[in-house]
């Protein structure tokens, strides 16, 4: 699913115009990003978590020349599903 059927099922849904559902998103979003880049979990109950956690560093292999590389330790963010996403995913199942 594009961002632009996401907005046209929000719209629908929500029975509000698709440029209102658009900027909801967009600031939906918005606020995620700026809570992940201040280090913060974001935790919408039922549907999942963005949890920001840290790497560490590590050792790998430069692929061109076999050479080892040190891999620098950094955040990153993980998305981790609520009980009803993973429901909704495996409900089908046969």
């Amino acid at each position: 699913m594009t961002k632009l059927e996401l907005i046209r099922e929000i719209s629908s849904k929500a029975d509000i115009t698709q440029k209102v559902a658009g900027r909801v998103i967009d600031a939906m979003l918005e606020v995620i990003q700026e809570a992940a880049g201040r280090g913060d979990n974001v935790r919408i109950l039922g549907f999942g978590a963005f949890l920001v956690r840290q790497r560490a560093e590590r050792q790998g292999r430069n692929i061109r020349t076999g050479e080892a590389i040190t891999i620098p330790a950094k955040k990153v963010v993980v998305f981790k599903p609520g009980k009803n996403l993973r429901e909704a995913v495996n409900r089908n199942e046969d």
